[in-house]
């Protein structure tokens, strides 16, 4: 068994230098088009040799994801998009389209291809044929189970690497293949637009009563008939490892930095424990911990122990937020942390700080001060700078969050 490849998404430079501080190996970015995620600011040109020369400089990688469908109008910029993304550095290409395929091949032969989960590869046949095309990698469906995964390593070139995605949203279309949201908005999902109408709220109308909304109801709360959970593998991590995952990948280019640094820090840890002892591991309960930190929807391990045992969420439609993100630490000295706000807080109240190395501090600051050194009761503007009393040295670039129940 190889060591595992930790995978985070970066939707922009931010969080592409908050991803492998907090313990990626490898990103998965965009430039402005061709990318699966059209909301996040993704990357110009120069931010992308940026990120690159970022990333490099600590052993880490950087790959673009070419994996929209582009359309004839659009593949006369993808010549250029290409030769950008290879003078910026990027380690490989991620795509979906034999054609995106064979211009890669023809303008970036040096650079690595991965093919896209959008390909939908689901058996060692189709991983074969990727690799027989060019392909390094390939990015396995979302919907395998631990075996299916198992059965493509065993029978597919040792050279092929696998990509798995271990946590994040959830898609209620095989690989993405999703058409509701370009019938409904006009967004369309194989373009990196999706709207996402699988977590509405729906009523029923029978054709013959039109006007007549009818409430499609499990409790009081009504139902979301076509919502997901939110994958999560953390607890069984040695599982897709001995199965033979070669990468594991975390989704989320359109999430926060925060969200981010959290998620990565978190499987950082579970990671790192299963290397540590292989055939005795145990997930750390700070890395569940850290899960439950972050905006989500309830977990589920999705396909992983097979399609009976994947689950809908069809009572909840929205995110669980029980903590928010509030501030950066830029520095500290002498047991003052420099702090930028990104949300309000107030002196004497509960705060935890997340450090790059995964360690959480908890403190409730005795006193605040603003930029000119005067005491202040709380921050509420934003990215003001203020300082507070931190006992213990902090890193530059740990994060500060509250509990959602402690209101400030």
């Amino acid at each position: 068994m190889t060591r595992p490849e930790l995978l985070s998404p970066a939707g922009d430079l931010e969080r592409l230098q908050y991803a492998i501080r907090y313990g990626a190996d490898a990103v998965y970015a965009a430039l402005t088009e061709f990318g699966m995620r059209a909301a996040p600011d993704n990357f110009t040109p120069a931010q992308l040799e940026e990120g690159c020369i970022f990333a490099h400089a600590r052993g880490k990688r950087v790959y673009l994801t070419l994996n929209t469908l582009p359309t004839n109008a659009e593949l006369d910029r993808l010549p250029q998009a290409i030769a950008d993304a290879r003078a910026a550095g990027v380690d490989g290409f991620i795509v979906a389209d034999l054609g995106v395929l064979r211009m890669v091949q023809k303008l970036a032969p040096d650079v690595e291809i991965h093919f896209s989960t959008q390909m939908g590869i689901t058996n060692h046949a189709a991983a074969t044929a990727a690799f027989e095309l060019g392909a390094k990698r390939v990015v396995l469906a979302r919907e395998l189970s631990l075996e299916d995964i198992a059965t493509i390593r065993a029978k597919t070139p040792r050279e092929l690497e696998l990509e798995v995605f271990v946590h994040g949203a959830m898609c209620m279309s095989v690989s993405g293949r999703c058409l509701l949201s370009q019938y409904l908005t006009e967004r369309d999902a194989n373009r990196g637009q999706c709207a996402q109408p699988c977590r509405w709220k729906y009523h029923l109308v029978e054709e013959t009563r039109p006007g007549q909304f009818m409430e499609i109801g499990e409790d009081e709360s009504g139902s979301y008939i076509l919502n997901a959970d939110d994958l999560c593998m953390a607890p069984f991590i040695d599982l897709v490892c001995q199965a033979g995952a070669d990468s594991l990948k975390i989704e989320g280019r359109a999430k926060t930095m925060y969200y981010v640094a959290s998620v990565t820090s978190a499987y950082r840890q579970a990671l790192d424990a299963f290397l540590a002892a292989p055939d005795n591991f145990q997930c750390p309960d700070a890395v569940l911990d850290e899960l439950t930190r972050i905006s989500h929807r309830r977990y589920s391990p999705g396909f992983f122990f097979g399609r009976q045992n994947a689950r809908q969420n069809t009572r909840q439609g929205g995110y669980i937020r029980d903590w928010e993100f509030v501030g950066v630490v830029e520095s500290w000295q002498d047991g003052v942390a420099q702090c930028t706000q990104r949300g309000r807080i107030e002196a004497g109240k509960p705060l935890e700080i997340l450090t790059p190395t995964g360690q959480v501090l908890r403190l409730a600051p005795e006193w605040l001060k603003n930029e000119e050194g005067e005491s202040i009761a709380a921050t509420p503007h934003a990215m003001m700078r203020y300082t507070m009393p931190v006992e213990e040295p902090v890193p530059a670039h740990s994060l500060i969050r509250r509990s959602t129940g402690e209101k400030a």
